[in-house]
């Protein structure tokens, strides 16, 4: 029988190359697009006609219950949310009611019409903020310091909540950073990657930055659906840590994107200190241990085989336009 999925979020970085995955094994996917919240679609334009795409929002739960009652997926994969750091100290309160609140709309549905149902829930590494130990593994302690990642930490809560009371397949994947060409250009590897295609077409002559210092474990976002699924093919339902495992600096990405291109970035990169974070930590690494273990599970694409993938779209795009 073919298996229904229903992905929210699908036309983001995530769920558009889920929405691909799933394709390929024969899935029928539903995704949930936003009135609100429309970007994203040049992502799935290539499967476009093989999507069903219902207009809803994680904000309007009838929207939600309409097209859970219409097409009664097998899994739920909740990939919708608002991501950007900085921008969640400006509007904390849209933060709380996509990723929080949107998440237990969600939840309510599937406990009371679609019990049988799996959820996938995206939780972020986030959540674990200026890390009390390293590397973090699933039972690393929470220690969110921003609304985005407060929030992550609620769903994550939640979700494991709903799971033990009301018996629900219900996890979450820790997902540590993970990019790739769909990354928004907000996001320090793609404004890298995009940047140093500029200059190397002389369409511009700087890069400005924050700290060269500042350390994130980067892995590249295909693979990591792959371990999505994964989680919900499971006997039972438990949360994973989905990471590389390395840890880079944001001045390795520019070295590798730049050298790609035959330059020396400290030649384009400027520092200016508006850009730092003042929680910014030197600590975050994933131990990825119980998904190798379990799920049989690791990262295919090297970090810099994706930043060269980047950085190779980014200029093919620019010589286009």
């Amino acid at each position: 029988m073919t298996k229904t999925a229903f992905i929210t979020g699908i036309t983001g970085q995530d769920g558009s190359y889920l929405a691909e995955f799933l394709l390929k094994k024969n899935y029928r996917v539903v995704g949930l697009v936003s009135r609100n919240f429309d970007i994203g679609q040049e992502n799935i334009a290539a499967v476009k006609d093989k999507l069903i795409l219902e207009t809803g929002d994680l904000l309007n739960q009838d929207s939600l219950k309409k097209i859970l009652k219409s097409h009664r997926p097998q899994e739920i994969y909740n990939l919708a949310g608002v991501t950007f750091v900085p921008k969640s100290w400006e509007i904390p309160s849209l933060y709380f009611d996509v990723n929080l609140l949107g998440l237990s709309r969600l939840l309510e549905l599937v406990r009371d019409d679609l019990p049988q149902a799996r959820l996938y829930q995206a939780t972020s590494a986030k959540i674990f903020g200026v890390p009390r130990q390293t590397p973090q593994t699933e039972t690393t302690p929470l220690n969110p310091v921003d609304p985005y990642s407060i929030s992550k930490a609620g769903a994550h809560l939640l979700t494991k909540s709903f799971r033990s009371q009301f018996n629900l397949f219900a996890v979450s994947g820790i997902l540590f950073n993970h990019e790739s060409e769909r990354r928004g250009l907000e996001f320090v590897t793609r404004k890298i990657t995009h940047t140093a295609a500029k200059i190397k077409l002389k369409l511009t002559d700087k890069l400005t930055l924050g700290s060269l210092d500042a350390e994130q474990d980067w892995g590249y976002a295909p693979d990591y659906v792959e371990a999505m699924w994964l989680m919900l093919q499971q006997d039972s339902p438990e949360d994973y840590v989905i990471a590389s495992g390395q840890p880079h600096t944001v001045r390795d990405v520019c070295q590798v994107a730049f050298s790609h291109l035959g330059l020396n970035y400290q030649k384009f990169v400027t520092i200016d200190k508006k850009f730092f974070r003042k929680t910014e930590s030197k600590a975050v690494v994933g131990d990825t241990t119980k998904a190798k273990t379990r799920l049989g599970w690791q990262p295919k694409v090297s970090f810099e085989a994706m930043i060269k993938k980047m950085v190779d779209y980014d200029l093919g795009q620019l010589k286009k336009s």
